[in-house]
């Protein structure tokens, strides 16, 4: 990737136009130079309608990504469940990569009652799974699990990292947000945001922090973990300082802003890590 853009989840709140080509437009139109398609009630784009996101939003130098149905768990007991999820992804994966989109981002699974290291395994074979079917069909594009920010979903920050490890062709979402909440009120300083790209960095390489795929919003949550998004302002994240870890680690990418106030956040975040 270039440089570090950004973007909202989703077609921005101020477009008039509501589809994936108006959202497109009113990204350009705004400033900014990503956006996240949202799959998350199903996948319903034709091969068509693709290529003409495509198009647009090459034109426009606009980078995609998308976010896979939420109706995905990999540790499902039901092999059915397990069947439908696997579906899921790879056609989140396959119509965006139609679309000229960049990387794809999924909620794993839940724990429910295995121990961590049999949903691990559960997990890692399943997206090994979607992994390999998308290669047959000449299909490249990022595949990446999302850091959860819930204590009872699959995603800690060395989950996601190690899949990535494992598997070629995955990277991690890194939600900082989501891992703030996961923590209770920790990874909130510029030290562990930096802590984090770093974990990232010695595991993976620099590469991966050339090609991130990162969610930032303001959080609400409980000890438990995330309760709601929130606008930034209205959170206790310091994302100033979120942003200058970013800067200092030259980071390359896509930031999607998952606040209630889409585009208004993104436009925020990308003013101050300009200025810095």
């Amino acid at each position: 990737m270039d440089r570090l853009r950004f973007g909202p989840a989703g077609v921005p709140l101020s477009a008039e136009e509501r589809s994936t080509i108006g959202g497109v437009k009113k990204v350009h139109q705004l400033g900014l130079d990503a956006m996240e398609i949202e799959f998350v009630r199903g996948v319903r784009m034709s091969i068509k309608k693709a290529h003409e996101v495509r198009d647009v939003s090459r034109s426009l130098d606009v980078v995609l990504t998308a976010h896979a149905p939420y109706y995905v768990n990999f540790n499902s007991q039901d092999k059915a469940k397990v069947e439908a999820s696997i579906k899921r992804v790879y056609d989140t994966a396959r119509i965006t990569w139609e679309a000229g989109g960049y990387s794809i981002v999924f909620h794993a699974a839940y724990y429910g009652d295995s121990t961590k290291e049999k949903a691990y395994a559960r997990v890692r074979d399943a997206l090994q799974r979607v992994v390999n079917m998308l290669r047959d069909e000449g299909i490249v594009i990022w595949v990446r699990p999302e850091t959860m920010g819930k204590g009872t979903q699959f995603g800690t920050l060395e989950e996601v990292v190690r899949l990535s490890e494992e598997i070629e062709g995955v990277l991690p979402c890194i939600d900082f947000a989501h891992i703030h909440a996961r923590s209770v009120g920790k990874y909130n300083t510029y030290d562990e945001f930096a802590a984090i790209l770093e974990y990232v960095e010695e595991h993976l390489g620099r590469d991966a922090l050339d090609n991130m795929h990162i969610h930032f919003s303001g959080i609400e949550y409980g000890e438990k973990g995330e309760r709601r998004h929130l606008p930034l302002r209205d959170s206790d994240l310091n994302y100033e300082d979120m942003l200058r870890a970013w800067k200092d680690f030259r980071i390359k990418g896509v930031a999607i802003s998952e606040s209630p106030i889409l585009e208004e956040d993104a436009l925020l975040a990308k003013k101050i890590y300009e200025e810095i």
